[in-house]
């Protein structure tokens, strides 16, 4: 069977194959990457591949930044990491010094503005320079307005230096020569500095400037435009280190959540094998007791609470086995038709809890909801729910018999639930003290603190208090 491959590349290579590139292919790509027009690369619907080969690593829409065009991250000298052609103000203050620096320079040096041929051609070229100049630090990120004033100052700088060398009148042409082989492509920068030279060079052997001054000139034009060039490739290497450490990071983090998606998996293993199956052992025990227990004679009254409690076991346990059910639904990341039903209201889940509490245990609930109910958050809610579920076990193991307040009060930015029972007695009997972890708290308040509220307990007054407050 013969795989669909398209030439490109070394000729007849298969992608498929272990055979690398050509080195030739890969310092080709380099080269093109490193001298490549930065506006270009950076237009809107330019490709993204080096016209070398060397392809460059594309992210998927999920992957990418949720950033904005007009807002690109700050990147190496305050410029975006975006935009390379951008400036940084900086910049812009020293361009504006020197302008000035030869706007009053220049006027001063021979020959003087106006004064005979050479001094109109001072004038007119300088009048260039600084219209040129002007739309040069405007054109930001306006590749061909950059490309046009450059090469308009290129003209008239070479002039203004060959006809007034005894001036700074050669920093426009430095300036120049630099600023092409920092954000211009190889081939453009090195046109307009060669328009540099030429007109500098044309211009001083008809004034007669001195060879030392000509062979000088050029050669801080060459060196400087060669400064260029090495900050140009400078940009694009720290732009290509910033984009790598994004991409880092985003690995990190992708690592990360996949790691805690492992870690949710592994627990609701752990949940399924462990608590599951241990409830449905003991509801399949309760169902067996009920029946043992049906077959004796039903005229004992402590047959009929038996029962009674054997029932009410079997009725906790499948309540059980549902949350944990839920529970184990939510740390796959899933839902069904678990969280695609509508829970109960909450001060009606409280209700039920208070009323079997009190039907278990003997013992009555006051339970009283104060302010105007209303549906609060999903986390909220659970949270609430089962501060409420340990604060009444709590009180069953460690208070039996005492009487338990349950008060529920909602206001406008928080829901708040207390939990009162009586201190017992130091003597009283405790028979169910010792079942338990005695880690049911200190996890209520690790649960209220991740939801942004509050946990109290402890005694207060000869009773013991329970207190949550969560924001809603």
């Amino acid at each position: 069977m013969r795989s669909r491959w398209r030439r490109g590349g070394d000729a007849d290579v298969n992608p498929a194959s272990t055979r690398p590139p050509t080195r030739a292919a890969r310092l080709a790509g380099y080269v093109e990457s490193v001298f490549s027009s930065v506006p270009a690369r950076r237009a809107p619907g330019s490709s993204s591949q080096p016209a070398g080969g060397l392809a460059t690593t594309h992210l998927t829409p999920a992957a990418q930044p949720a950033v904005s065009p007009d807002r690109a991250p700050e990147g190496w000298f305050g410029a975006r990491s975006s935009d390379l052609s951008a400036v940084p103000p900086v910049i812009d203050v020293i361009r504006l010094l020197v302008l000035i620096m030869v706007l009053v320079t220049v006027p001063l040096a021979k020959p003087h503005l106006g004064d005979g041929p050479r001094g109109i051609g001072v004038a007119v070229a300088l009048g260039i320079c600084v219209i040129g100049w002007g739309f040069w630090m405007r054109a930001r990120q306006r590749y061909h307005l950059m490309i046009g004033s450059l090469t308009v100052m290129a003209a008239a700088g070479g002039v203004l230096a060959g006809l007034s060398p005894e001036s700074p009148a050669v920093a426009i042409g430095c300036m120049v020569t630099s600023a092409a082989g920092s954000r211009l492509s190889v081939k453009t920068s090195l046109a307009i500095t060669g328009e540099t030279m030429a007109a500098f060079l044309i211009t001083g052997l008809i004034a007669g400037a001195p060879a030392g001054t000509l062979a000088g000139y050029c050669g801080a034009f060459i060196g400087l435009w060669a400064f260029g060039l090495t900050r140009r490739a400078y940009l694009l290497r720290a732009e290509e280190a910033e984009q790598a450490l994004v991409q880092t990071r985003r690995a990190h983090a992708a690592v990360m959540e996949a790691t805690a998606l492992a870690e949710r998996a592994r627990i609701a293993r752990e949940i399924h094998d462990v608590l599951a199956h241990s409830l449905a052992a003991v509801s399949v025990n309760l169902q067996a007791a009920e029946g043992l227990l049906g077959e004796l004679p039903d005229d004992s009254p402590e047959l009929a609470k038996a029962l009674e409690c054997v029932e009410r076991a079997g009725t906790f346990t499948r309540e059980g086995m549902a949350e944990a059910r839920r529970a184990i639904l939510a740390l796959r990341d899933g839902g069904g038709d678990a969280a695609s039903a509508a829970p109960r209201p909450l001060a009606e889940q409280l209700r039920s809890l208070a009323e079997g509490y009190g039907a278990d245990g003997g013992t009555p609930v006051e339970f009283t909801v104060t302010g105007e109910p209303r549906p609060v958050t999903a986390e909220a809610g659970l949270t609430v729910y089962r501060t409420a579920q340990e604060a009444l076990t709590n009180a069953r193991k460690h208070a039996p018999g005492q009487p338990v307040t349950l008060t529920l009060e909602f206001t406008p930015s928080q829901v708040t639930v207390d939990i009162l029972n009586p201190l017992p007695p130091a003597d009283a009997p405790r028979p169910l003290a010792g079942a338990g972890t005695g880690y049911g708290l200190i996890g209520l308040q690790e649960r209220a603190a991740l939801g942004g509220g509050s946990l109290i307990a402890g005694p207060a007054g000869g009773q013991w208090r329970v207190s949550l407050r969560m924001p809603a």
